[in-house]
């Protein structure tokens, strides 16, 4: 895996890739992305992330859920990260947040997520319910683009990844981010111990 090219603040449109994926920034391909993933690159305000540092590949659609697609592009599950969303409950409340974790690992919804989030009962959102609220793809969720004010929960080695692969918002793509520029996102935070070994 290549690193990014940081001279003069810029970034380097060669790099960083992942396996076999043929990746350009997201930016210059929104046709490639769901409508919210790029809005929010357009708008894309964080001072210590460049919205160029998001990349995007283009892959086959039918290959889009993590084992097929790992298998197909060459890459690791280790450099692979899946977003779920929950949904947490309290006094008859619901509240939303996205969980960022390795594909190696599995969201700890009962335990780390419910407690962070102060709710009675975590669980994972029905599909239906996912692909309505976030206006993407099942299977291609990502938490760039999703509605305001959702905490994103990121685990830390999510978080402290160089490049990881996640969803674009839609199937037939895959993006390529900088750990970091996870949790530039508004409302994101590194929580230890959110992924535990599937």
């Amino acid at each position: 895996m290549s690193r990014p090219d940081r001279h003069n603040g810029g970034v380097n449109d060669e790099a960083p890739t992942i396996g076999i994926l043929k990746t350009q920034p997201a930016t210059d391909r929104p046709d490639l992305l769901a409508a919210p993933v790029a809005a929010a690159l357009r708008d894309w305000t964080a001072p210590s992330v460049d919205a160029r540092e998001a990349r995007v590949a283009e892959i086959d659609a039918e290959l889009a859920d993590t084992a097929a697609f790992c298998a197909a592009y060459d890459v690791p599950l280790e450099l692979s990260a899946n977003c779920v969303i929950i949904a947490g409950r309290r006094g008859g409340e619901t509240t939303y947040a996205a969980c960022m974790v390795l594909a190696t690992t599995r969201a700890d919804v009962n335990g780390v997520v419910r407690r962070h989030l102060g709710v009675r009962k975590a669980s994972f959102a029905p599909m239906d319910t996912a692909v309505e609220l976030t206006g993407m793809e099942y299977g291609g969720i990502t938490p760039i683009g999703l509605p305001d004010g959702w905490p994103i929960l990121v685990d830390s080695r999510v978080a402290e990844a160089e490049a990881v692969v996640v969803g674009s918002g839609v199937r037939r793509s895959k993006l390529t981010v900088p750990g970091r520029m996870l949790l530039a996102l508004p409302h994101a935070e590194a929580l230890p111990g959110l992924g535990q070994p599937a």
